[in-house]
Order: C-alpha cells, then sequence, then structure tokens
C-alpha cells in the first residue's frame, strides 16, 4: 500500500443531538455511494436492532465503508462511524471519535445547538478532529439557517460561514456533503511499514462467527492468518476471517493504514475484547501502546426479577448473552425475602437500564419486576474502612457509619427563555447548586451540579414536561460529596419490604415516606384483617395509614334484643381479626411495586 492509496482515504464520524437526523444522513450516504441497492435500502439502515428502529435512537455506534469518486475523478473509500447522540451512550461516541479524523456536526435548521451537540463536538475536539458544520432539515418551514450559524459561531466557537445546507430525508445537498468529506477532511496517516497497531474499536457477538472485533489499523498492515496479540489482556488470537462493512460483510486478506475493518479469531466472549485497546503482532511487537479508553463505568443500579421464580434460570442465561453484545452492562445475583432471586444490575444511566429491561423481555421473553434504581454510596465507617453499597437494604449500622459520601453530577440544561424559572425551580428542589447560567439568543444554558440519586428517578421526564420537550439536557458524572442521607423503610404488617427501602436526603425523608404509604394504601388490595403501613427511619416511624379490613355482618341475624348479645358477637369477631392479623400473610401485587416508587411532582 503506497502513500498514494492513504490519501484516499478518509475516516469521520457524525455527530449531533438526538432526532437531529444522524442516521437518515448515513442512510442517503450509503444510497448515493451505491453501498446498497434501492430495494435493500431501508429507513436507518445502520440501526439494526428493533429497538432502535421503533424507538427512532441509535443505540451502538455502527460503521460502514463507502467507495466515492469525487469530482476530481479519484477514487476515495469512506469510513463512515454513526455514533448514538443519548448521554447514556457517550462512551461510544468516545471511542467511535477516536478512530476518526474528522467530523461532521449535524444541527437540525430550525431547532439550532442543544446541550448534547455541544458535549459530543467537544469530545470531537479533544480528539483534535476537523469539524465540518452541516445544517440538517433545511426544507423545514420553520429553518432558519442563518440564526443558526450564528447560534454555532457564538455557542462552539466554529466557524459556520461555509456550513453545508441540505435536507438527508428529500436527499437535498448532499452531493456537497461528500465533496466536503474529500476535500475538508484530513486523510490518515500511518506507515505500512512499522509493527502492526490497531485500535480495537467495538465488539460484538454473532451467534454463527462468534466474537467480531472492529479495528482501526493505525501502522503497519493486519492479514488472515496472523496471530496477533492483544496488550490489555495479553491473550493471542490467530486471524480466521477478516473483511469490510459496506453494510454488508464483504472478506478481504488484509488492511492497511487508515482502514477500518473486522477480524474474527475463535474468541469466546466479548469480554476478552476490552474496547479502545491495542492489538500488534505477536512476534513483531510495537514499541508504545495506544491510550485507550476508561472502562464504562455503571451508574445506577437496580435490581431485576423474575416475576414467576421459574424462569430463574431463563433469567441467568439472558443476562449472560446480553453481555456478550454489551460490554457497558455489569450483574451480580441477589436475593430478597420480598421477590425471591434475581439480579443486582449496574447500568449506564435511565435509558440504557430501560433499554435492558425491553430487550430482555422482547428477545427473551422474561416478564420483570425492577427494584426503584439506585446509585453507588461510599460509606465511611467508624473503624475507617470505606465501602460501596449498591442496594439500600445493605446498609450497615447507623451507629458504625461515620459519614456517607453521594456522587453528583455536572449537568447543562439548554432551555428557550420562557422555561428558565421552572427549570431553575426543579433543579432547586432537587437540591442543586446552580454554577452558571449564560444566554444565546433566547436561549439559556443553565450549568448545576446535582446529586445522582434525585436526578435517576424520575428528572428528564419533568423537565420534558415543564419544558413542554424544548429542553435538553446533557451530564458528566463529578465527584462524590458527603450527603446527610437516611434509610427509609417501608413496614407493611410490621414486616420491612426491603425491594421498598431507598436512601433519601433527611430533609425529603417525611414526605416521601408519607406519599409511599398513601400510594401502597390505595394499592394493596384490602384483606380479612387490618393491615398497617408505616414509613420508617431507623426505630422511628415517620408515617403512616391503614387498610381497613373486609368484614362480614356478625349482627345480621340479631332482631332487638338486648344490646349486650351485639357486643359479645362484634367482641368475638375482633378477637379473630387479631388473631388473623398475627399469622395472616400479606400479599402485595407486583405492580405495587412499581408503582409505589415512581416519584410524582
Amino acid at each position: 500500500m503506497t502513500k498514494k492509496t492513504l490519501e484516499n482515504i478518509r475516516n469521520f464520524s457524525i455527530v449531533a443531538h438526538i432526532d437531529h437526523g444522524k442516521s437518515t444522513l448515513a442512510d442517503r450516504l450509503i444510497q448515493m455511494t451505491g453501498g446498497l441497492a434501492d430495494r435493500e435500502m431501508q429507513q436507518q439502515v445502520l440501526d439494526s436492532m428493533e429497538i432502535e428502529r421503533e424507538r427512532g435512537i441509535t443505540i451502538k455506534a455502527q460503521t460502514v465503508r463507502l467507495n466515492y469518486k469525487a469530482e476530481d475523478g479519484k477514487d476515495y473509500i469512506l469510513n463512515l462511524i454513526d455514533t448514538p447522540g443519548h448521554v447514556d451512550f457517550a462512551y461510544e461516541v468516545s471511542r467511535s471519535l477516536s478512530a476518526c479524523e474528522g467530523s461532521l456536526l449535524v444541527v437540525d435548521a430550525s431547532q439550532g445547538v442543544e446541550a448534547q451537540t455541544l458535549a459530543n463536538v467537544y469530545q470531537a475536539m479533544d480528539n483534535d478532529h476537523e469539524i465540518v458544520p452541516v445544517l440538517n432539515k433545511i426544507d423545514l418551514p420553520a429553518a432558519e439557517p442563518e440564526r443558526i450559524k450564528e447560534q454555532i459561531e457564538e455557542v462552539i466557537g466554529l466557524d459556520a460561514s461555509d456550513a453545508l445546507e441540505i435536507s438527508a430525508k428529500s436527499g437535498l445537498g448532499m452531493e456537497s456533503v461528500l465533496e466536503a468529506i474529500v476535500k475538508r477532511l484530513p486523510a490518515p496517516e500511518g506507515d505500512p511499514g512499522a509493527p502492526l497497531k490497531a485500535l480495537l474499536v467495538d465488539s460484538w457477538y454473532d451467534t454463527y462467527l462468534g466474537v467480531m472485533v472492529l479495528v482501526r489499523v493505525i501502522d503497519g498492515v493486519m492479514k488472515k492468518g496472523q496471530k496477533v496479540l492483544m496488550v490489555g489482556t495479553d491473550a493471542s488470537y490467530v486471524i480466521d476471517r477478516m473483511g469490510v462493512i459496506t453494510p454488508k460483510l464483504i472478506d478481504v486478506d488484509q488492511l492497511g493504514p487508515g482502514e477500518i475493518g473486522y477480524f474474527t479469531a475463535s474468541i469466546k466472549q466479548v469480554a476478552d475484547t476490552r474496547v479502545g485497546d491495542t492489538i500488534t503482532e505477536d512476534k513483531n511487537r510495537c514499541t508504545e501502546v495506544l491510550a485507550g479508553f476508561k472502562p464504562a463505568q455503571p451508574v445506577v443500579f437496580c435490581g431485576l426479577f423474575p416475576i414467576d421464580a421459574a424462569d430463574f434460570d431463563d433469567l441467568r442465561s439472558a443476562m449472560g448473552k446480553l453481555r456478550l453484545n454489551d460490554a457497558s452492562f455489569s450483574y451480580e445475583m441477589e436475593s430478597s425475602a420480598a421477590l425471591g432471586f434475581g439480579f443486582r444490575c449496574g447500568f449506564l444511566g435511565l435509558l440504557h437500564l430501560e433499554i435492558i429491561q425491553e430487550r430482555l423481555y422482547r428477545e427473551f421473553n422474561l416478564d420483570l419486576i425492577a427494584t426503584a434504581p439506585s446509585v453507588v454510596y461510599n460509606i465511611q465507617l467508624t473503624n475507617d474502612e470505606i465501602i460501596q453499597l449498591h442496594n439500600p437494604a445493605d446498609m450497615p449500622d447507623v451507629m458504625k457509619i461515620v459519614e456517607i459520601h453521594e456522587p453528583w453530577i455536572k449537568a447543562s440544561i439548554m432551555t428557550p427563555d420562557e422555561y428558565l424559572g421552572s427549570i431553575l425551580k426543579l433543579c432547586q428542589d432537587r437540591r442543586g447548586v446552580q454554577t452558571d447560567l449564560s444566554y444565546v439568543g433566547t436561549r439559556a444554558m443553565v450549568q448545576y451540579d446535582l446529586p445522582l440519586n434525585e436526578v435517576v428517578f424520575d428528572f428528564y421526564d419533568r423537565l420534558k414536561s415543564i419544558s413542554k420537550g424544548y429542553a435538553s439536557f446533557d451530564y458528566t458524572i463529578g465527584d462524590h460529596r458527603v450527603g446527610d442521607l437516611v434509610k427509609l423503610s417501608i413496614l407493611v404488617n410490621d414486616e420491612p419490604v426491603d425491594a421498598l427501602s431507598i436512601l433519601v436526603h433527611r430533609n425529603a425523608a417525611e414526605a416521601r415516606g408519607r406519599s409511599m404509604c398513601e400510594k401502597l394504601k390505595d394499592l394493596i388490595p384490602r384483606h380479612m384483617f387490618k393491615i398497617p403501613i408505616q414509613a420508617a427511619i431507623g426505630g422511628k416511624v415517620i408515617a403512616r395509614e391503614t387498610i381497613s379490613a373486609m368484614r362480614k355482618d356478625v349482627t345480621a341475624k340479631c332482631y332487638g334484643g338486648d344490646a349486650s348479645r351485639k357486643r359479645k358477637l362484634l367482641d368475638k369477631q375482633k378477637k379473630g381479626k387479631k388473631k388473623m392479623r398475627q399469622f395472616g400473610k400479606v400479599d402485595i401485587p407486583q405492580e405495587a411495586f412499581i408503582k409505589a416508587l415512581k416519584m410524582d411532582s
């Protein structure tokens, strides 16, 4: 491979906020370069999971190689990586960007710059990318290209005077995008003669081929039959087959510098391939390894239990299969008195949690119940030991605790001016600390430090409903800070229900306890005996509701006569109810758990 062919490669990714048209733009590029025939095209070609297509979001970053003949007559190879826009999948974005030299920044010509546009473009800048601004949806009646160009210059600081104006849906202006990729984005650099050095960009599990590994070759040449070493795990493998993805898989014999392709090498599980790892030749190793990425840290934890206890083994095998394809998802077994056996799972965020639950339901037909999402607390004990608490039910005795440290996030919210007041109030109510407030035209950008456990419940839903869907939200994980937190336990008929215990801030505990008791009163069906529902902190009950008993009219057969006869019968009934309550078991329906844990406004 000569220097000339290296100049004809372009590696780029598409970054944008959710719904600004990344996947549609990728569709058009594939169609125009003949990656797929018209009859094979479908909308969002690269969103291969059914759930991605249904929700219209990208979850996994996908790669495709396109061949393009430019106006100057040269043939170019374009490697495109379509990235997700959601906060939860930011780590997918960061690793995709490190495999490229340039980015197309897609901005909706009517919506303008949003919170994640900023987060993703800053990530691209950190990777020294050349960035080409693209204004999409230019054919909408509400499009204001001139205003949006000014906004890009003011907010991001990018020169947007030569931003491309296109409509990916109708194909308007798409030629200019392909030409801009070739002319404005840099070619990769690399030395074909040096020892092999490649970046592991992604890996996924294929039922027929085993683990498939996506790599970006930086130096040297990767060949079929070569023995390669993964530096991070210190394991060596022999390459069985390799190829490129033009959405279809096409076999090739070798990949040179700057190229992106896949290989299989009889690797047993995806966990053996660390994203960001350096791959080199086993005999002739490269001298310095690549920086790699920090492993994705789970942020939100929640217990998943099968509704039918007999499904536990199916759930265990389903978790193993999901883990094959999603290395950011972690789980361990746990048991609960109320719910039986299940798993404690770690997720990157609430959307990730929702999607894993949905996939377990769809792909494996499992009906699950999820406990309240919680975050990881660091607890300092009196013997100077620091432990991590994933599940509020495992909290040690209060006497042994010196202080509890909770995780905080740095959140940036972009919103039209008129919703600013109610958004500030929402952040204030969630114990937020404002750090910055700036204006761009009529849009405000607020920055807040917020405790993560106030965000994991329903912060995002509340934010969307307050702002009628116009506010956008992005966050990065910050540090741990000391918090005045207490464990709120719920007792039903004097028995603690561990699935409902949560950690809350002391000031909010009473209100939270009262609202949970009120909800449970409506959700738990009446029994033959009286059921007290209590919320308690330690030994102190802070709220109580009582579900009255169903009762039979024992005095119906007494016509007239002495009042003491009725009294006797009622006392006898009362004694029976008391005895029943001692031995009676309260059945709490599954939906009661889910509804009780949802926070209301």
